[in-house]
């Protein structure tokens, strides 16, 4: 079944080209060959046409566009780029000792092996290393390749006078992988925490920022086989985020860690230190 969905990914994404901006550079036009290439993808020159007579002549879905410093993909719900969005803020927090939902729902701290199994766009990703610090590791896995180069190649070159959230990103392994295939061939124990932030069964329309990502994501529901999985690998918990009103806690057996009544989303936890 994990087959499968690469292979789906892969020939969905067939139907994406790779171009550069309007006003482009020779380092513009570098960016997008060698991501084509990488990607197996469709080079296209830009020249003039705009991105919806690109999409009509090659009968593209999206198009992947090499700026100046990022790689930004145009979906039929908008334009996807690597940001580090919340991520300031919530750094911003901890170096305040204000805490975060998600460090303190997986009792996440310095020099800890974290597997986030969904990268997304790579917020969490973020905080989880910034966490973890230089003696700990942050192995992030996103099975969408375009996705996952967008924010590897943001991660690498995204530019900011904070280093803390620098240095945070820089730390961040990403692997171009199926999350359960992952799973399965990892060793038991032998990361301190898998995260799960699966797309929400019931979507929160009021998060415009994640729209562009939708008709690109992983919009599996977590199986109880990845939970179990997750178990063996994780030394001390598997943490989940989801909407709040959501009955994906009860029906993988996670404890809510945290959540108001008038928050969007909440956290589960399972506790994998009591197995056997």
């Amino acid at each position: 079944m994990s087959m499968w969905r690469i292979a789906l990914f892969d020939a969905a994404m067939k139907n994406t080209i790779v171009t550069t901006a309007r006003k482009t550079s020779d380092e513009m036009k570098i960016l997008a060959e060698n991501t084509a290439r990488k990607l197996n993808l469709k080079f296209v020159e830009r020249k003039d046409f705009s991105a919806d007579a690109l999409k009509k002549i090659y009968g593209a879905e999206n198009i992947l566009i090499a700026k100046k410093n990022s790689l930004n993909l145009l979906t039929e719900e908008g334009e996807l780029f690597f940001h580090p969005n919340t991520a300031h803020l919530r750094i911003k927090n901890l170096r305040q000792g204000l805490g975060d939902r998600l460090i303190t729902a997986g009792k996440i701290s310095n020099g800890m092996k974290i597997l986030d199994c969904t990268l997304g766009l790579g917020s969490d990703a973020i905080v989880e290393s910034f966490a973890v610090g230089e003696s700990g590791k942050v192995t992030a896995l996103e099975i969408n390749p375009v996705i996952a180069e967008i924010v590897r190649h943001g991660m690498k070159n995204f530019s900011d006078d904070n280093e803390h959230i620098l240095k945070a990103m820089r730390r961040v392994e990403i692997l171009t992988t199926d999350y359960l295939n992952f799973l399965k061939s990892a060793e038991n124990n032998s990361f301190d925490v898998v995260y799960f932030d699966p797309m929400f069964r019931h979507a929160l329309k009021k998060s415009s920022g994640i729209n562009p990502i939708r008709p690109v994501a992983d919009n599996r529901a977590l199986t109880v086989e990845a939970v179990q999985e997750a178990c063996r690998v994780a030394k001390n918990f598997v943490v989940m985020k989801e909407n709040s009103k959501s009955h994906e806690f009860e029906r993988l057996s996670f404890e809510i860690a945290d959540g108001g009544k008038y928050s969007p989303i909440s956290f589960g936890v399972i506790d994998c230190r009591t197995k056997n």
